[in-house]
């Protein structure tokens, strides 16, 4: 028997900052990069005196990373203890194991499944993990080699690439002081994304939940029930992995998919911040009775419409710190804060009631909306009003200009926050780089996601203007990356992605 399951990374086009307080919204989008767990035997059978074990194996292995964990998964407590080197292990991952682990086991009541599920217990869990290269920064070896920064250099990376390590000392420490390598990354919600498909491939595998109907989208149905479930175990995981208990849309993404999305109260997980995991059936169990209070809606970019992202490589931005920083600024300048946070929450609605009257408009009325569109990418959003010829016509092109007016409202009040709060939620370079694409025709929105800084750009096209907007990224000097919008959450997969990359290969040869 194998398991894999999937969880996307994330982009927040709209609500950075405020999302980390109810009951502020933010936008965010789940994309085409994806994590997949694999979840397998370790052996097949079972020896005579296996109900006798109170002890039993795990192995994790990262292939890209070229790693491997070894572990005993305590039967009663459903805690690990590594047996194989510290280097080898990951804290979301482990948390990721014991709390899926704990919570099948507080979840199956009946006999049968619970038979089942500590027989699949005693096999040992053999557990691969592999990342989409999109999550990844391979923009040093692509500048080492003296290629392009265009995405055709990526693409002709082999998928799921062994991932090279930041040698450079990380930003905030000290000149001099010696750190741990870290993996460069693209800022896509990594450790979320990795953490869900862990717990989701676990969840399912032990029998706890049930992914192969995930087409229902009703809370009601057993599998939004599920969905629940995997969303509250990998919240937990993440946020005790993490050291803290964040706004959680990475995760809720993860899960969900596409989405509007307010945070949890964070009194929610304070049994399991408290206990830091030792006591772990006590709190899964607390925590899978608790009613979560996070708010989630559909949310996605209208049709014809495109997500692309970018590298700048101007230098990394430590996140926790500038998140530090804002919240300083807010209790040394309450009034101020409380003003620009007012105008910022406007402007978000404002952007995100235009794009959703949008999708709207394309539903009622497709053949107008998709003349307007395609006409729009091709030119500069001052000549945008001249191509409606119709009233419907006019309404699309009025909401595509008010939608891009509200975000020019959000980048205004973010810089001026960054400005008061003494970091670069959208430094300089971005400006010009942003007003620049704003500029291009076929451009609705360009901003930084999520809390800003230099790691990383986005913009969100017309029809195929995204063709013209990377290229002039990669003269610019920034990598246009290949990841795009899928609405889609977690999901089962029916192989190992290395196994249908093989296939899809194999099946692209032409025989002459």
């Amino acid at each position: 028997m194998e398991v894999v399951a999937s969880a996307p990374g994330k982009v927040l086009i709209a609500g950075g900052y405020l999302v980390l307080e109810r009951p502020n919204a933010g936008l965010v989008l789940s994309t085409t990069a994806r994590f997949y767990a694999v979840v397998r035997p370790l052996r097949d059978g079972l020896p005579p005196d296996s109900w006798a074990w109170a002890w039993t194996d795990v192995k994790v292995t990262s292939p890209q990373l070229a790693r491997e964990a070894s572990y005993k998964l305590s039967l009663k407590k459903s805690t690990l203890q590594l047996t194989s080197a510290r280097e080898s292990a990951n804290p979301f991952v482990e948390q990721a194991i014991q709390f899926a682990v704990a919570a099948a086991k507080a979840t199956i009541t009946d006999k049968e499944r619970k038979d089942a599920l500590d027989k699949l217990l005693l096999q040992g869990l053999n557990i691969t993990i592999l990342g989409c290269n999109d999550f990844y920064s391979y923009r040093k070896q692509i500048e080492a080699r003296g290629l392009p920064l265009t995405p055709e250099v990526l693409l002709s990376l082999p998928p799921f690439s062994s991932i090279t390590f930041n040698s450079e000392v990380a930003n905030g420490t000290m000149t001099g002081e010696k750190c741990k390598p870290e993996v460069a990354k693209t800022g896509l919600g990594s450790s979320a994304a990795m953490t869900t498909s862990v717990v989701a491939a676990l969840l399912h595998y032990l029998g706890a939940v049930n992914l192969s109907c995930l087409g229902q989208s009703s809370s009601d149905s057993a599998a939004g029930r599920d969905l629940d479930l995997v969303h509250a175990i990998a919240q937990s995981a993440h946020c005790i992995a993490q050291g803290k208990i964040g706004s959680g849309f990475d995760v809720s993404a993860a899960v969900y998919g596409s989405q509007r999305y307010t945070r949890f109260s964070p009194e929610i997980l304070s049994s399991a911040q408290v206990t830091g995991g030792t006591c772990l059936p006590d709190v899964v169990s607390d925590i899978v009775t608790r009613s979560w209070d996070h708010e989630k809606t559909q949310f996605s970019l209208p049709p014809l419409m495109t997500l692309l992202l970018g590298e700048p490589g101007t230098g990394g931005s430590s996140t926790p710190s500038m998140v530090g920083s804002v919240k300083q600024w807010q209790k040394s300048d309450p009034q101020r804060s409380r003003d620009t946070w007012g105008k910022l929450g406007t402007a978000n609605s404002m952007l995100e009631n235009q794009l959703r009257n949008l999708n709207k408009l394309a539903e009622d009325h497709w053949e107008a909306y998709e003349s307007a569109v395609q006409s729009c990418s091709q030119l500069a959003c001052n000549k945008w009003t001249e191509v409606a010829t119709n009233q419907h016509q006019e309404l699309i092109v009025r909401s595509l200009l008010a939608a891009r007016d509200a975000f020019l409202e959000i980048r205004f009040h973010m810089r001026e926050m960054g400005i008061a709060a003494g970091v670069p939620i959208e430094p300089e370079s971005q400006t010009q780089l942003l007003d620049a694409t704003m500029n291009m025709e076929g451009v609705l929105l360009a901003g930084v996601p999520g809390a800003g800084g230099f790691d990383a750009v986005f913009s969100v096209t017309l029809g195929d203007a995204n063709d013209a907007v990377a290229k002039a990224w990669s003269s610019a000097g920034v990598l246009p990356l290949l990841v795009r919008e899928d609405r889609r959450g977690v999901s089962l997969e029916d192989a190992d992605p290395r196994t249908r990359e093989v296939s899809a290969a194999v099946l692209s040869i032409q025989i002459n």
